[in-house]
């Protein structure tokens, strides 16, 4: 029987189309051992949603208000139990079957965080060059701050050992604890991997939510905590 090691961090803003079919995809892993739903103010009906979603793995955490993904992210991991922690967005553009594709650097004792990459392999849906430029820059520029080799530092696939995760003073309320979690990771001395992830991006009609101005703040933060070591 395969063990429950993951603690999938899920941060949710209005994402009422999809949060049932995603917490249904999350729970068939057999390697799940929680899911910690972070509803950030959803105003959509996502909030009657997560009510009417019983399941004795699921926990359910609401804002009171919307202050973004990274605050989100931080009140989930500082609640999670398991020996892995990873970050789930609700909006289906990941695939949670590849859950041991991630944990298996880490059960093999080589790695203490895994980075999924959208870039490496595997099949994607087509969408947005400029976002792909955008997303290349920004992890240029982390690699250079953190002298890692990534492919894909803005993935929100990433999985971490709890004890890793919890120890990082984290501080980003948006996009920004991308690259903060990642500069954070590097100067904490964390054994880094990556791995090819499927992956099915969303248009903004879709609900697609980073804007260039989350770009604006990446480069912030890069130099923020990966230069200054703020």
């Amino acid at each position: 029987m395969t063990e429950r090691v993951l603690s999938v961090v899920v941060p949710v803003f209005n994402e009422a189309g999809t949060i049932d079919a995603l917490l249904a995809r999350v729970l068939e892993s057999a390697v799940v051992h929680e899911v910690i739903v972070v509803d950030d103010g959803s105003s959509d009906g996502t909030r009657e949603r997560l009510a009417a979603f019983a399941h004795p793995r699921v926990r359910v955490e609401l804002h009171p208000k919307n202050r973004g993904k990274g605050a989100a992210v931080r009140t989930g991991i500082a609640l999670a139990t398991g020996a892995v922690v990873v970050i789930q967005d609700a909006d289906l553009e990941y695939d949670p079957a590849e859950y041991p594709v991630l944990l298996a650097p880490i059960l093999a004792g080589d790695a203490d965080a895994v980075f999924g990459s959208r870039f490496l392999a595997g099949s994607s849906r087509v969408l947005y060059y400029k976002h792909r430029m955008g997303n290349g820059f920004l992890t240029f520029l982390s690699n250079l701050a953190t002298d890692l080799n990534l492919t894909d530092m803005e993935t929100c696939y990433k999985a971490v050992r709890r004890e890793w995760i919890q120890a990082l003073d984290l501080t980003q309320e948006r996009f920004g604890i991308e690259p903060e979690l990642t500069a954070k990771l590097a100067r904490a001395g964390a054994r880094v991997y990556e791995v090819p992830v499927s992956y099915r991006g969303r248009t903004y009609e879709e609900g697609k939510k980073i804007g260039w101005r989350d770009g604006v703040q990446a480069i912030w933060c890069i130099w923020r905590y990966g230069i200054l070591h703020r």
